[in-house]
This record gives structure tokens, sequence and C-alpha cells, in this order.
């Protein structure tokens, strides 16, 4: 049976009011948290006391705290065997979820997070395996590989996390990960995080856990709280210019630009750089080892924009971005909410503007329904050219869309070129 608890709450608890370790508070106050958000408050006390979640939250609730904190607090220091793992769709999440767990861990001695995901060489993957850790966060891929291997055991595991379930269905993995419960204790604790709740995941859950309790906090509206959401008509050949205008005017510190496809992240960074921005590009086509050199530097400041897909920008965890661009408006709404979560982290506000075309309306005003959002529009300032379509639009979001219109023939023998008769 599932239990259901909904995160609608007031009053915020600290973290000394958890049943937390010294170690483990002091590790969490270096890092400058005081007060758990809605998913940490009420998903750490279950999982400490052992019994099996389901949380939905989306990206920027604090979810990596809410099943990390619990994991660490459960683990015996004296076994040397892997107690817990932990499975994310992209390395660049495990890589995220791993280093957050070590910066937990600070302050507890003989326990580290190892992360183990492709496109990172296997040999040092193996040396890291024959210490035992204590934690291990893998892609599905790549921990399969090791259990095959033999390099790692989990048939003492006490806890196994689902970190952004949904995705990894998504992205194919429910074959590898069923297999992998399969192959851990039957009295483990199984912990499920996820943005949405689908029949897959249900599925999922009924398999491999028991009684869990769903914990769910409230909608997205609360993590736009402190995102400025905007957006601007504008037409697609005119997408690029409007961009750079933008990143002028706003002049971000750290900026994210996501587009829809690979080939748009390409031909965004090389204008982007042609224009003298600093930006590179990130997406499934590029090997590991690069993709990793570019988010340190982004991290670090070198790099000032990253220009990014959906799944290559899974695990992005800085802080410091103050602003998202939606150059191309995503068909499923729960990405455009991981989209702006990638700013006004850490309690500070941030903005997410997206660039809509004509045949993107429809999507954004579908976002705007499943958000509860109020998205502001703007015009484009010294573009004359672009606005067009706004000058004659509604302030509000039209429910009917005239249908294009055909393109018109220029007479015999003129030289004119064939153009849309709305031009």
């Amino acid at each position: 049976m599932l239990t259901k608890t909904y995160g609608y709450f007031m009053n915020k608890l600290k973290f000394e009011e958890l049943n937390l370790s010294k170690e483990t508070l002091k590790a969490i106050s270096d890092m400058g948290f005081k007060e758990t958000t809605p998913i940490q408050e009420k998903s750490i006390p279950e999982i400490i006391l052992g019994k099996d979640v389901i949380g939905q939250a989306s990206t920027g609730t604090g979810k990596t705290a809410a099943f990390g904190l619990p994991a660490i607090e459960k683990i015996d220091p004296k076994l040397s065997f892997t107690q817990v793992l932990i499975l994310c769709p992209t390395r660049e999440l495990a890589v995220q979820v791993s280093s957050e767990l070590n910066k937990f861990l600070k302050y507890k001695n003989n326990i580290s997070a190892v992360p183990v995901y492709g496109g990172q060489p296997i040999q040092r993957q193996l040396s890291e395996l024959r210490k035992f850790p204590k934690i291990v966060v893998g892609t599905p891929g790549r921990t399969l590989d090791h259990i095959e291997r033999g390099s790692l055991r989990l048939n003492k595991v006490k806890m196994v996390i689902l970190d952004e379930a949904d995705e990894m269905l998504d992205m194919g993995f429910r074959h590898d990960i069923e297999q992998i419960l399969s192959g851990t204790p039957k009295n483990r604790q199984t912990v499920l995080f996820s943005a949405t709740m689908s029949r897959e995941i249900l599925a999922l859950t009924k398999k491999f856990q028991k009684d869990p309790k769903l914990i769910k906090v409230a909608n997205e509206k609360a993590s736009s709280n402190v995102i400025e959401q905007s957006y601007f008509d504008i037409e697609q050949p005119q997408k690029t210019k409007l961009l750079a205008q933008l990143l002028t005017e706003h002049n971000p510190k750290l900026s994210i630009v996501f587009c829809n496809t690979k080939r748009n992240v390409d031909s965004v960074c090389r204008n982007l750089r042609a224009n003298g921005f600093s930006s590179s590009a990130i997406h499934g086509d590029i090997r590991q080892n690069k993709r990793d050199s570019i988010m340190n530097q982004f991290r670090k400041e070198k790099v000032n924009i990253l220009v990014a897909t959906d799944v290559a920008a899974r695990g992005i965890d800085v802080s410091n971005v103050e602003v998202v661009f939606n150059y191309g408006i995503p068909k499923e709404r729960e990405s455009y909410v991981h989209r702006i979560g990638r700013t006004g982290r850490a309690g500070k506000t941030g903005k997410a503007i997206s660039l809509v075309s004509r045949n993107e309306v429809r999507d954004l005003h579908d976002i705007m329904r499943f958000t509860r959002s109020d998205i502001k529009r703007e015009k484009a300032n010294n573009l004359p050219e672009i606005n067009f379509i706004s000058k004659n639009r509604e302030r509000s979001m039209p429910q009917k869309f005239p249908r294009k219109k055909k393109m018109t023939k220029a007479p015999k023998g003129s030289k004119k070129e064939r153009r849309p008769s709305w031009m």
C-alpha cells in the first residue's frame, strides 16, 4: 500500500532538529545550510527509520541531501563492504551526487562515495572499488558492468537509491535497473526519487519496494518562487541575435543556454564565440573527458556560458548560475522545470528567459498551466525587425492560433523571390 505525505509547510525545520550526527551537522554548517527544504524535512526522518520511500520532487529542491544524509547516517564504518548503492541516469549526475556526498562526509572517517560511469578509464574505477567504498554512485550500465566483472559486490548492500528514476526509465535503463536490484538482498531498503509518477515508476515500486511512503512536495511552483521567469516572441532566424543582446544586457557571470538538439547546441555555441562570448558546448556526442574539462572550466568561471542539451545538462549543480536561457522550448513540461532549476539555487535568486518562436507558443502555454506560473512577456529592445509577431498580439496567451499561410508565387517573368504573403 502506498502512503501519501504532502509537503506544504509554513515553518522550516533546522538540520539540528533532525536525528543527524555531530559530524554530519558540522559538515552541513560548513556548507552554509541551516534550514531544510520540504523534501528534506519529510524524507530524512522516514529514511533514517528504515522505511522504503518514494520522493516526488523536481531538480533544485534539495533531494540529494534528502536521501544522502540519512544514507550516510545508516553506514557502519567498521564494515568493509559497499553498504549503499545510488543509481543515476547520467555520468554528470553521478559525479555531482558523489561530490555532494563527500562534502557531507567531511568529518566522517573511513567513509567515502565513489562514482562509476561510462567514458572514464575502467582501471581507475577498478582501483577505487578494490578499496571497498561504503557508497557507490553509478550509472546503470557501468554499475552492471562492474557487477558482471566481480569488481562490485552488492550481496550485503543495505540500501539502494534510484535518483531521477523517471529519467533512467526514459533512457531505457529499466532492464539494467531490474537486473541490479534483483542481485541485492531482499531485506534491503529501497529509496526512489522521481520528478514524475508514471505507470513504469509505479510498476517498479510495486516490484522492488515494501509498503513505500510517497512524499510529495508542493508543485514546481515552489521552486519558481526565487526564479524570475519571462519570455520573448521571436522568429527562429532571429533568436541568436536576441540571445546575444540579452547576454550583453544582463551580463551574467554564469549562464546556461538550453537547446533541443545537438545541432542547435553546436550552432549557437559557434555564433556566440564569433560574437566574442566565452561559451562551450556540451552534449552526448562530446567525449566524457572533454565534458569533464568543460564543466570544470564553467565552475571556475573560466567559461561564462554553457550551451547544452537536456540530457547532457543532467547533474549540473553550480550554485551561482544567474540566468538560464531556453533557446528552444522543450516538448516535455518537466524538462522546463529541470532547466530553470539550474538557477535560483542555494537560496539565491535567478532568471529564466525563454525565446519563443511562432510554433512554440502552444508548448509555452502548456508549461504555464503545468507549473502554474505567470511567465512574463517581454519586448526586445532595438530589434524592430523581429517585433512583427508581438506588436499585434494581445497581452494574454491566445487560445487559438492562425494557420500558417501558403507561399505566394511571384508573377511570371518577375525576379522577385517567393515569400510568405504575411511578410
